[in-house]
């Protein structure tokens, strides 16, 4: 099976809004050379109006984290073959090794180019839904720690894309104790300060399990899902610690 039509297969899957705007942008240089019908501007313009709302599809999502997962790596002004590496065996968790190698392939293409992240998160801002945003920012903060360590530069880059796709500061922060574990961090999940009833400690956790519930990003593919499932995991994991701390039945 030639190049051309390995990805056409791929791509063709469902990606929507991703081909227009920004987004289109940085993709058309890459495949330029590859698909006749992006040289031939077919992508050239938003497909959508913005009159009506689309659900995320798969692709769309993966495209998204694919080039934010760019920005981020570039923010430290180099990217190393050890994070290629650990990036690489972050995708195939999460996406497996086909979908892995196809990403590190365009990864690789996408970071040797300058991203305008202000209007790229303005598109996936606009098309993606909530839930799907709440999932790339956790993947963001998987991707930022594969080396074994959170960079100061990474997590700037990360709270950047939090506030360009306007995510909720209490989810930003909920999020991020979920990668960064400090003292609070149990409290933090819960987006609940730790002098907190116990009667608000519940009804946080009972919030939060609504919001990070795993359904609601069944749409975007099994392999979401299950990753949705491991932060749901540790929404658990930290009421139970805040539970056994009070002596919460």
């Amino acid at each position: 099976m030639s190049v051309k039509k390995s990805y056409g297969k791929w791509i063709g899957g469902g990606l929507g809004w991703a081909f227009g705007g920004p987004i289109g942008g940085i993709l058309g240089f890459v495949f330029g050379t590859m698909f006749d019908g992006l040289q031939k501007g077919e992508y050239a313009h938003d497909p959508y109006d913005g009159t009506a709302s689309y659900q995320t599809q798969e692709g769309d999502f993966s495209v998204s984290l694919l080039i934010l997962s760019a920005a981020v790596m570039k923010a430290d002004g180099k990217v190393l073959k050890s994070e290629l590496d650990y990036v690489k065996k972050f995708f195939v968790q999460q996406f497996g090794v086909d979908n892995a190698n196809r990403n590190i392939l365009l990864l690789k293409e996408v970071l040797k180019q300058d991203i305008n992240l202000i209007e790229v998160c303005r598109q996936i801002k606009r098309y993606m839904d909530y839930a799907a945003k709440l999932q790339l920012l956790h993947f963001l903060f998987g991707i930022s720690k594969a080396d074994g360590q959170l960079h100061v530069h990474e997590i700037e880059i990360i709270d950047q894309i939090a506030r360009f796709l306007d995510i909720d500061r209490e989810d930003y922060i909920s999020i991020k104790a979920m990668s960064v574990k400090e003292v609070d961090s149990a409290y933090k999940i819960l987006e609940v300060e730790p002098d907190a009833s116990d009667d608000e400690v519940k009804k946080a956790y009972y919030k939060m399990a609504t919001k990070f519930h795993p359904d609601k990003v069944a749409h975007l593919g099994e392999e979401i899902k299950k990753s949705a499932e491991s932060k749901f995991q540790k929404l658990n994991v930290a009421y139970e610690e805040i539970k056994k701390q009070r002596g919460i039945k």
